[in-house]
Formats: C-alpha cells, structure tokens, sequence
C-alpha cells in the first residue's frame, strides 16, 4: 500500500565529492545516484587505503570551492571550478591541484568515475523537520546545505527523525507504476562534516553533538535506486513500507 508522505521540497547533487553543491529544480535519477552527482574527487596520491579521497572533513575549504560550467555547457559535470579566492580554473588542470594540494599539504589528483565515489548509497534523503530540529537544539541557523542531502521532503507530519521509520521501504516519486523510486537503506551516520558553515567552512561543533546526543549520531537516511526517472521539485512521495512494517500516513 502506498501512503503519501510529503513533497520533493529541493533537490541538490555535488559533482565534486566534498565541494560545493547544485540547487537544481529536476534531474535524471539514474541507477547511480543523479546524473552528476559525486562524479569526481580528489585523489590523495600518497594515500594507499581503501579510501584515498580527500574529503572536507580532513580540509574544511574544500566546501568553498564551487564547480560550475563556462561557455554554455549543459552537460551534468562542471567544466571549471571556482575557488575561494575567486579564481576560475578547468577541473583537470595543474593549477587547481596544485591549489588543493598546497592548501592539505600533500599532493592530489582530480579523478572522474563514471559509477560515482559515494560512502555509503548513492542516494541521501532528509525531512525538512529533521534539519530544522536539530539546527533549533544546537542553537544553530538552519541550513539544509549543512546535511548534504540529495532530496529534501517536505513530510505532511511535522515529526523530526519520521526518516527512520522509511528504513526498508520504496519512496516513490509519483504514483504511477512507472514512477522513479529509491529504496531506503540504512539511516545516515553523520560526520564532522556537518559541522563546517557551507559557505565559511568555519565549525560548530553544536551540531553533531546534538545528533549524537539526542538522535545516536543518525540524520536522515540512505537509499539505493529502484527504478530510474525524472526527480522534480514539487513531486509527491509516496512510501511503500517495509513488509512487516505498518504504513503512516
């Protein structure tokens, strides 16, 4: 049984892992995440782990650099990529890794996959009343930006952390049998980065202490691609619980 649960109230994709993000009004979900998102990141050259990406949780500026596309491109990656300093440079060129480089202190490389680099699923959903919630404990100006998210509901319950109760479900964006669709993963286990203002990269560590204090360290929630489509703001979501699990509208 389908219940409607809310609205498509934003959508955001990072084509840079760690950089700044897209505001975007539709986008193609495609079985990797939305088309763009998460497509490229830095490489840490020295780093031999299973894991060699730099990330803003290991340099904060990271978030201050803002990708985006010159000479009319409409493809889903940027083509340069502005830095804080103000300064335009191609995504692949020598300046804007010696940039990054000199700013962590060790070397990197800009890498593209075509899969995307993602840490958990492909896919990140937050309420609306879940981000307000926790900027109002932590004493913080709300700012969904903060949480990364891909797609933002505007839930018809006002009921902060309802996420964890669409664990094991299908989202669907429209109610058709067609309709794109993400199945719900896991919940999301927050970071430091969520402490970084997404424009000054300067820290409140408020935030996460309020997730670990009043949430286990869980703010909204993961999602892998059921059925591909066109996401728009606006769209009604619809939730098809886990079996086993009693729908609520």
């Amino acid at each position: 049984m389908l219940v409607e649960i809310g609205k498509l109230q934003a959508l955001f994709r990072y084509p840079v892992k760690s950089m700044g993000g897209e505001p975007l009004d539709e986008a193609n979900l495609g079985w990797h995440g939305l088309e763009g998102d998460r497509r490229m990141a830095f490489r840490l050259l020295e780093d031999r782990s299973e894991f060699p990406w730099l990330t803003a949780s290991k340099l904060p500026d990271l978030l201050r650099f803002a990708p985006h596309r010159e000479n009319g491109d409409q493809g889903d990656l940027p083509t340069h990529i502005r830095t804080p300093d103000g300064e335009a440079l191609p995504v692949f060129g020598e300046a804007l890794a010696e940039d990054v480089g000199r700013r962590y202190g060790a070397p990197v490389q800009m890498t593209q996959l075509k899969h995307g680099i993602f840490d958990e699923a492909s896919i990140s959903v937050i309420a609306l009343d879940t981000v307000q919630e926790i900027s109002r404990l932590a004493a913080q100006t709300s700012d969904i930006r903060r949480f990364r998210p891909n797609v933002v509901v505007r839930a018809r319950r006002a009921l902060p952390f309802q996420e964890d109760a669409w664990v094991g479900g299908i989202l669907s964006f429209g109610a058709g049998d067609n309709a794109p669709a993400v199945t719900v993963t896991l919940r999301d286990l927050r970071c430091s980065m969520l402490n970084l203002d997404p424009d000054s990269a300067r820290p409140a560590p408020e935030m996460l202490k309020t997730v670990v204090r009043v949430h286990e360290n869980t703010a909204g929630v993961y999602a892998t691609v059921t059925r591909i489509g066109r996401l728009a703001v606006g769209q009604t979501i619809f939730l098809r619980a886990a079996t086993g699990k009693k729908d609520r509208a």
